[in-house]
């Protein structure tokens, strides 16, 4: 046994251990971000869906529909008006009146954000 005992690493060693990460993030960070991308997605879906009920409950129980999404809020049909997750911000939706004169009011809404789903349809027309 020689009197000088080995410690730590060699630059070799860590350069290996470094080229092994280095190659696991460049296949793990893209499959997270598009991860990412879905949920956001997702979330855009229900969060839609979510508006769509409540503007449509509205209408079966007043014969009308409401003015603004408040309004919704206001007579308790949703909590809080939800942030659109693609461009953060509640602000940002896209309010689609009704076609009836007779029946003025918001009929639909869709997305404000720019981009398109995976499968390429834009986000404003879902």
């Amino acid at each position: 046994m020689s009197g000088r005992s080995r410690r730590g690493f060699t630059l070799l060693e860590l350069l290996v251990v470094m080229a092994i990460i280095a190659t696991l993030l460049t296949i793990a960070v893209p499959r997270y971000f598009r991860s990412l991308e879905r949920s956001k997605e997702t979330v855009l879906k229900q969060d839609l869906t979510t508006l769509r009920e409540s503007i449509d409950k509205y209408y079966g129980d007043t014969g009308h529909y409401p003015e603004s999404l408040q309004q919704l809020v206001d007579a308790h049909y949703l909590r809080a008006i939800p942030v659109d997750p693609m461009n953060e911000s509640a602000e940002k939706w896209v309010l689609v009146p009704s076609d009836d004169p007779e029946n003025p009011g918001l009929r639909d809404v869709h997305s404000g954000a720019e981009g398109a789903f995976e499968n390429g349809q834009p986000y404003a027309a879902w």
